[in-house]
């Protein structure tokens, strides 16, 4: 574990080569089975009910069903979640072709929204918990393993991967500490094994 600025942060995360590969993985961190979806900051609350006329438009009818009933949100302050449909699929998912997408990134990205969508999701998979002060930490899963394959084929470091979404959440002058700091951890380990 190292710091930078009072985070805590995994020590694995310097030597993960990741690079998401969508045509093998089919969006599986939208679709996980456990009935809880996307984490959410109590902020993200207001974005997301903005958001919803928008994006209904891509959204199936299970989908539109859930969030009339709940906004497509679960949970309570500080413990705010995604709904999901089936215990599995994100409410906020719509298929394109047999892959799982987020509709707030395709408003997004079509210049419908000015909000991505939730921190939780762009950082994936990378995970912030709070144990008395935040801890960056990489999230192991077996949907991801295309995309380790993926980014140790085209040595795609995870926190290069992830520079957007660290910067949105933590400040570029936050990530360029990161990145010198995980550059340093591979810098180091390179020295000691020759």
């Amino acid at each position: 574990m190292f710091a930078i600025e009072n985070k805590i942060i995994d020590e694995r995360i310097p030597y993960i080569k990741f690079l998401c590969d969508l045509e093998v993985c089919k969006g599986g961190c939208c679709t996980l089975k456990g009935g809880k979806g996307a984490p959410l900051t109590d902020s993200e609350i207001i974005e997301i009910e903005n958001a919803i006329p928008v994006v209904k438009k891509y959204l199936e009818a299970k989908s539109l069903q859930e969030i009339e009933n709940n906004n497509g949100i679960e949970g309570l302050p500080g413990n705010f979640t995604t709904g999901c449909i089936d215990n599995k699929d994100c409410v906020f998912v719509y298929y394109d072709g047999d892959i799982a997408k987020c509709a707030f990134e395709k408003a997004y990205f079509n210049n419908e929204i000015n909000w991505r969508k939730p921190i939780s999701c762009h950082l994936f998979p990378i995970r912030i918990s709070d144990f008395g002060g935040e801890v960056v930490r990489f999230e192991k899963i077996s949907e991801c393993k295309p995309a380790i394959v993926n980014g140790k084929k085209n040595d795609m470091p995870l926190y290069n991967f992830l520079s957007e979404a660290l910067i949105r959440k933590y400040s570029a002058r936050w990530y360029k500490l990161f990145r010198e700091n995980c550059e340093l951890h591979l810098k180091l380990e390179s020295e000691i094994q020759t």
